[in-house]
């Protein structure tokens, strides 16, 4: 086992299911959140909760796609890094907050698969490195976690 694919993927399910060190994971800030409060656009001009989610989504499924060479595409700026919502229902939010959770989870055990050598490889479709991408991954999930903790702070009114 690699201690630094070991690092990246602790990491990073650090971010999604607890034990962060900045603050809640982004299971502890989705917890009790329902799918109107998800729905919400307290200020006209950002992006929901449930917006974030499937943008953070997206992203981590690329990255894991991208550990099984797949090419990974352009996403800023096109209609695939903020998906739309399709299903708006109860059942929808939770099989969105599930996949997510599902994709993080895959991600990381592919991470803790990567041979160090790797990471200094060139991600297929893009200009830089694996550990550049691993680390971003983390780095921009967490930077929407904190979007969604003032968002969820806006809806309840605490």
């Amino acid at each position: 086992m690699n201690s630094e694919t070991t690092r990246i993927a602790d990491q990073l399910r650090r971010a999604f299911r607890g034990e962060a060190w900045h603050g809640p994971s982004l299971l502890d800030l989705l917890a009790e959140i329902t799918p109107e409060q998800a729905r919400a656009r307290p200020l006209r001009s950002v992006h929901s909760i449930w917006d974030l989610v499937l943008h953070i989504d997206v992203y981590v499924q690329a990255a894991f796609d991208a550990t099984q060479g797949a090419p990974m595409p352009k996403l800023f700026g096109t209609e695939r890094d903020w998906p739309a919502l399709t299903d708006d229902s109860a059942e929808g939010w939770f099989d969105a907050q599930d996949r997510l959770f599902q994709n993080a989870e895959n991600l990381a055990q592919a991470i803790e698969k990567v041979d160090e050598a790797k990471l200094r490889d060139t991600v297929p479709g893009r200009s830089y490195d694996f550990y550049y991408l691993f680390h971003g991954i983390v780095q921009h999930s967490l930077y929407h976690g904190g979007q969604i903790a003032i968002l969820k702070k806006t809806i309840l009114g605490s």
